[in-house]
């Protein structure tokens, strides 16, 4: 009888000790999600929203998530094939990337700066602020413009409509976990 109540009295506090400090981990080291880190907030919400009438790169980058801009119109063809795609992936990944839409033919100063030839075309941007260079693994044409100054990687750039598992792979290619 001494025995189990010896062992007891080890068992109680080494479980109590584990218990907390796996309370401590958990609080202290939280998971990084859309609720959890709370990147959206009643402040800087329209920096979330799809739709905008134009792109600040540098608040974006801020936030160290992948970037998506896709400059389209809402009376293009394959923008309006494109629209539930877009709007599928931007409600999926809030808080994980920042899925913009610019339509250029009602805001065309929003294209300003950006490698724009035809609609629609997506800027690819990853959460260093740098641009996304696809591994070999995705099959989706893109662009490349170099800096003509520097040589300098300047844009990751991908013209037409994207599918939603092209989407998917090119996000999972930049990092947002599913």
């Amino acid at each position: 009888m001494n025995k189990k109540k010896l062992i007891i009295r080890i068992i109680v506090p080494v479980l109590i000790l584990v218990a907390l400090t796996v309370i401590w981990v958990v609080k202290t080291h939280p998971t990084p999600t859309a609720i959890d880190n709370n990147l959206v907030t009643a402040e800087n919400e329209e920096d979330f929203v799809l739709e905008t009438t134009s792109v600040d790169l540098e608040t974006l980058t801020a936030y160290g998530l992948p970037i998506i801009v896709d400059f389209g119109s809402d009376s293009c063809i394959p923008c309006k094939e494109m629209a539930p795609v877009l709007q599928i992936m931007n409600a999926e990944t809030q808080g994980k990337a920042i899925i913009k839409f610019v339509d250029v033919w009602k805001h065309a100063e929003a294209a300003d700066g950006f490698p724009i030839q035809v609609i629609p075309t997506q800027i690819f941007i990853k959460a260093d602020g740098t641009p996304y260079e696809p591994s070999e693994d995705i099959e989706v044409e893109f662009t490349m413009y170099t800096y003509k100054e520097t040589g300098e990687h300047a844009f990751t750039v991908h013209q037409g409509g994207l599918t939603e598992d092209q989407m998917r792979a090119i996000l999972a290619d930049m990092g947002v976990a599913e």
